[in-house]
């Protein structure tokens, strides 16, 4: 059995390390430039998290080598690059017939896309499977447990991929039909772990910080809801699940996004003190973009927005979200209506 994983950064190098046993062949290709001596020579990363791979592990830039053979494919690319990335896939004669599981979460900024969409629309008849729940790095390489979901719209696909990819003690999965809610849970927690992070630099307790995540939630599924998820699937890993994790912990890229911007500092050096990807950045405004085209409320994702692009100073945001009109708490028939 051969793995290859597409994206040499933090959780693309710690899954290839985490499906050590599971694999006979674990192939992971980057670009030339993403691949420092270090990973290539030694199978060792030491930032922005440490991980040594097993001397099997093979590092390439060859992506046509990388796919060939391959029983599974794992797409651990920022967002930005799922497009370019299926286009070399396609150049390089992808096999269509091999699972191409996505773990990147986030929505395609202005076609609005979720990556499965982005995927299909590159790679028609690719079998594709969204992982995604509470799954932060760090934990993943000290050996500690979690849980996550893969979904496919062929409950087989999903089958083959959960048994494939479990580790016991370490990597528990579960199937799942619903790639909207899955894809899209995943994705917009993102922007609400930016929220958590700055409530929590703010000082603001831990009263505000119930609040948040109980509104942030409702916005993810009055959003998800609408584009066609299941709402049960929203209150489970790849919604409730991983909005807990990242909204709770330092260890979130997201979270540490939020913290910062609560102390005032701008998002440009934010991102080059963090120096990897934190989705949430981008995917606030994709969500702004899509609330306002289906005309939904999402203030919580509106604020982050304005904190990220915009001079507002975090107290202006707080006094924002705060002294909105006041309106009737939804119940959930109504949220998911």
């Amino acid at each position: 059995m051969k793995l290859t994983v597409l994206g040499p950064g933090c959780w693309g190098l710690t899954l290839a390390w985490l499906m050590n046993d599971n694999f006979d062949e674990i192939t992971v290709w980057g670009r030339e430039s993403d691949l420092s001596e270090d990973l290539v020579k030694n199978k060792h990363c030491s930032k922005p998290l440490e991980v040594q791979l097993d001397k099997k592990v093979e590092i390439t830039s060859d992506l046509k080598s990388a796919i060939n053979g391959a029983d599974i494919i794992l797409t651990v690319v920022a967002t930005s690059g799922v497009r370019p990335v299926c286009e070399q896939l396609k150049a390089a004669g992808i096999n269509p017939n091999t699972p191409l599981v996505n773990a990147s979460k986030g929505l395609e900024l202005n076609s609005l896309l979720r990556m499965s969409e982005v995927i299909k629309d590159v790679l028609p008849n690719q079998k594709v499977v969204i992982l995604s729940g509470p799954t932060l790095a760090r934990e993943v390489l000290q050996g500690k447990p979690t849980a996550a979901s893969v979904a496919c719209e062929d409950i087989k696909t999903a089958e083959f991929v959960q048994k494939t990819l479990n580790v016991p003690n370490r990597f528990r999965l579960y199937t799942n039909n619903d790639v909207i809610g899955v894809e899209l849970g995943g994705s917009l927690k993102n922007v609400i772990a930016i929220a958590s992070g700055f409530a929590h630099s703010m000082n603001l307790g831990d009263n505000c910080m119930g609040s948040l995540l109980t509104r942030g939630m409702a916005e993810i599924v009055r959003l998800s809801v609408r584009l066609g998820a299941n709402p049960s699937t929203l209150y489970g890993l790849s919604g409730m699940g991983d909005l807990i994790a990242t909204c709770s912990s330092p260890l979130s890229r997201n979270y540490t996004v939020g913290s910062l911007l609560g102390q005032g500092k701008k998002i440009d050096d934010i991102l080059k003190e963090l120096g990897s990807v934190a989705e949430g950045v981008k995917t606030s405004k994709a969500v702004c973009d899509l609330a306002k085209k289906l005309n939904i409320d999402v203030p919580v994702s509106n604020a982050i927005y304005e904190a990220v692009y915009t001079d507002i100073t975090p107290q202006e945001v707080l006094s924002k979200l705060m002294n909105r009109k006041l309106k009737k708490e939804e119940n959930y028939d109504k949220v998911c209506s």
